[in-house]
């Protein structure tokens, strides 16, 4: 009889990597073009973990950690996307102007919190990012948005890779479908970082604040 998934992973890819000292929250797309009904891009896993988030930044803000977002806009050449476009003709609708590049209502940044446009799968490629977290002196990256098997999954391998800690709360990130979102998750949990429930995450941000408060 074969193993199961949790035992044949076991010993190998199993370890943790934990928070650090300074984390910062990074918005992954969350834009109405995927919780829009009729959007080419609408997933109902993204409007519940749209409605999943609200709690968990209003935590980071209390305790004054950064947040981040990120959002998909390309000229309307389409020439800044690359192959991307040729792979998946619909990201061509979100062009400056577009309402569906906003993002959702719900999760509305503030004045205060950077806006990082991007064009590729994560949000290291090509943008500041890098530089701001460095900037910022951040150690540990907690990733909400979308989708789980692409923007989130492509920031949280670049993430590991430019030495961050990396966290995804479970209920703060969607797909279209639960099959490619929970294998997904299952090899960030596995190989780049930890998943985690938010109520952990929240946690950590409210003894923070507890901290900074004493």
């Amino acid at each position: 009889m074969s193993e199961n998934l949790e035992s044949n992973y076991a010993g190998v890819f199993d370890g943790k990597v934990g928070f650090g000292e300074r984390p910062a929250v990074v918005v992954i797309d969350f834009m109405k073009a995927y919780t829009t009904e009729g959007s080419p891009f609408y997933a109902d896993g993204v409007v519940s973990a749209v409605s999943e988030s609200v709690e968990l930044l209003s935590a980071a803000r209390r305790a004054q950690v950064p947040v981040i977002y990120t959002k998909v806009i390309y000229h309307p050449s389409g020439i800044d996307g690359g192959l991307f476009l040729k792979k998946v003709p619909s990201l061509r609708k979100l062009v400056p102007g577009e309402p569906l590049t906003e993002i959702d209502e719900a999760l509305t940044p503030l004045e205060s919190e950077l806006v990082i446009v991007k064009s590729y799968p994560s949000c290291f490629f090509g943008t500041s990012l890098v530089a701001t977290l460095k900037a910022m002196n951040a150690d540990t990256l907690v990733l909400i948005g979308c989708s789980t098997s692409g923007c989130v999954r492509a920031t949280a391998v670049d993430g590991l890779q430019y030495g961050y800690h990396v966290i995804v709360p479970r209920e703060c990130v969607g797909d279209r479908h639960a099959d490619p979102h929970d294998a997904n998750l299952f090899d960030i949990n596995a190989k780049y970082g930890d998943v985690v429930g938010k109520a952990e995450v929240i946690a950590q941000f409210d003894a923070i604040a507890a901290r900074a408060a004493a």
